[in-house]
């Protein structure tokens, strides 16, 4: 009986010995990206947030009138709504109150179409991105590349591959 345990526990710790050793065999090669960083320093990132901009400031541009009316006709309620009947006074609250509902409908839309282009404009990015990140990461054998951004504390400088990965993806994305 006493043979038999003796002989179980040294299967084991032999067992024991040859999986760790496996596991100590096999190199691990990690890297660390930024996302952001290569997707506003890539080329087609670049051409992006241009579009992006340019976009902006058409919708900010549209609004500036309105924006205007609505700060005038609050400072008119301000200086003058004392000299008003209270039919006027009510009026013009009633008009302000309106004509900011309906700048801040248009507001929200702008924003809305604004989302709908940064997304259009990042998905080729984003999906390049991922074929480069897997064909850099095999060719050069790495086990894992990490983002940056997703919960990486701390790494050493020399395992970023963020500005290779920019090189790589604008040949992917000039083809």
């Amino acid at each position: 009986m006493v043979l038999k345990k003796l002989l179980i526990v040294s299967m084991f710790l032999m067992l024991t010995g040859f999986f760790a050793g496996g596991i100590q065999a096999a190199e691990m090669k990690i890297g660390v990206m930024n996302v952001q960083k290569i997707i506003v320093q890539c080329e087609a990132g670049k051409v992006g947030k241009a579009r992006f901009d340019q976009k902006m400031k058409e919708l900010q541009g549209r609004f500036k009138g309105e924006e205007d009316t609505l700060k005038a006709l609050k400072q008119d309620i301000e200086k003058k709504s004392s000299a008003w009947s209270e039919e006027t006074k009510s009026a013009k609250i009633r008009d302000y109150q309106k004509m900011g509902r309906e700048l801040q409908a248009k507001q929200e839309d702008a924003r809305f179409e604004l989302k709908q282009l940064q997304d259009k404009e990042l998905e080729p990015i984003l999906k390049a991105l991922e074929g480069v990140v897997v064909k850099y990461g095999e060719k050069n054998g790495y086990t894992a590349i990490l983002d940056i951004k997703s919960g990486v504390i701390y790494h050493n400088p020399a395992i970023d591959v963020s500005d290779v990965i920019i090189k790589e993806l604008n040949k992917s994305m000039g083809k």
